[in-house]
């Protein structure tokens, strides 16, 4: 069992940067690959960024590719998601979701567990 915390949302302006991160509690975080999703109103939750368990493979929705960063810090059990140049297209409550796959995935089916979310809003 995994309890998943999101925090660093908010209001930015366009072209601003926001740092979301993911606290994890609960089994060990190292067995877990890890994953951003985003759900707009009105839209299914997609994909943003995925990391594996070791943080040494990361994949990237290609809306924020060379935008988002996603890294991991195993000994903090927390994820992040460096997000630059915000554009109002980002708004959306993102969430943090584990998988027990060994490197993340885009599907939601195959995450296990899932944060609250926290809500980003990019005004333009």
């Amino acid at each position: 069992q995994v309890h998943l915390v999101e925090s660093g949302g908010g209001l930015v302006q366009a072209g601003g940067s926001l740092r979301l991160s993911c606290a994890a509690s609960g089994d060990t975080f190292s067995r877990y690959a890890m994953g951003w999703f985003r759900q707009a109103p009105g839209k299914e939750r997609e994909f943003v960024a995925g990391i594996s368990r070791s943080g040494g493979d990361t994949d990237y929705a290609g809306s924020v590719k060379g935008r988002f960063t996603i890294s991991r810090d195993n000994t903090q059990n927390t994820v992040y998601l460096q997000s630059n140049s915000l554009k109002p297209e980002d708004t959306a409550v993102y969430y943090c979701a584990a998988s027990s796959r060994l490197s993340s995935s885009y599907s939601r089916r195959d995450y296990n567990y899932w944060g609250q979310g926290t809500q980003v809003t990019v005004s333009s």
